[in-house]
């Protein structure tokens, strides 16, 4: 079991084998329940639904898609094979 302490300011530090054995990261976010007597702490997997949506809406895809035919790969061969694909 690990421990941590609460700060003055009510915070407190995840021990470094809780943080590995869940992947967390600076800037993950976790989700904070009560249950009993006790505090739950879930980390918080992105929606990739969401992440999706958010990256379409961020970056202008019409231009890559029209320059690549819609065939990314088949761009990617074709910038480092020529026409002579392998």
């Amino acid at each position: 079991m690990a421990l941590s302490r609460v700060s003055r300011k009510f915070q407190l530090t995840l021990p470094a084998q809780v943080r590995r054995a869940l992947g967390i990261k600076a800037g993950d976010r976790l989700e904070v329940r009560t249950a009993g007597d006790h505090i739950e702490l879930r980390k918080v997997r992105p929606d990739m639904g969401q992440v999706i949506e958010a990256l379409l809406q961020e970056f202008d895809f019409r231009a890559l898609s029209e320059e690549t035919g819609g065939d990314a790969a088949g761009h990617v061969r074709r910038l480092r094979w020529g026409d002579d694909q392998p």
